[in-house]
């Protein structure tokens, strides 16, 4: 059926990784992000971004080819330190306007401070994960014109 109100994106619950081992996507992972390991298994871990989360999954010969086919944005609470981390862990920068590397398996990550984007999460959700994090003017503005300014 077609007719009728089509359903609205609304969010992302989660996004899988695809990467050629799990123990070692942690590591790596782990030397760039601070995160909480929600739960593993031997073709996946999940890793906690408060209310959303992102799903390692294990792909058979999955590695980086020099081509960036998958790309996704994380939003930190702090970036000054990313690319000095990526660099450090064996990270490809990808050379342009923002913070991107590619990771062992050829996902091109791009890193995002939460100030600077009309992202935001609800205050009970900060508080849950132990942030007090505000947006910036540009991106007030932003949400303001759309009617989901954050309430300060």
């Amino acid at each position: 059926m077609t007719e009728g109100k089509k359903p609205r994106l609304i969010g992302i619950n989660h996004v899988a990784i695809e990467v050629g081992n799990i123990d070692e996507a942690l590591d790596w992972y782990g030397r760039i992000f601070d995160f909480n390991l929600r739960g593993k298994g031997e073709r996946n871990a999940f890793i906690d971004m408060g209310d959303q989360f992102i799903n390692f999954t294990h792909v058979p010969d999955q590695a980086a080819n020099g081509v960036e086919r998958r790309h996704i944005g994380f939003v930190v609470d702090d970036r000054s330190s990313v690319k000095a981390r990526a660099e450090a862990a064996g990270a490809k920068m990808v050379e342009g306007p923002f913070l991107d590397f590619l990771d062992p398996w050829g996902n091109r990550i791009e890193v995002i401070e939460y100030s600077n984007i009309q992202f935001t999460k609800a205050p009970h959700i900060l508080r849950g994960m132990g942030l007090a994090l505000a947006k910036n003017d540009k991106d007030k503005a932003e949400l303001t014109e759309k009617g989901m300014a954050p309430q300060d």
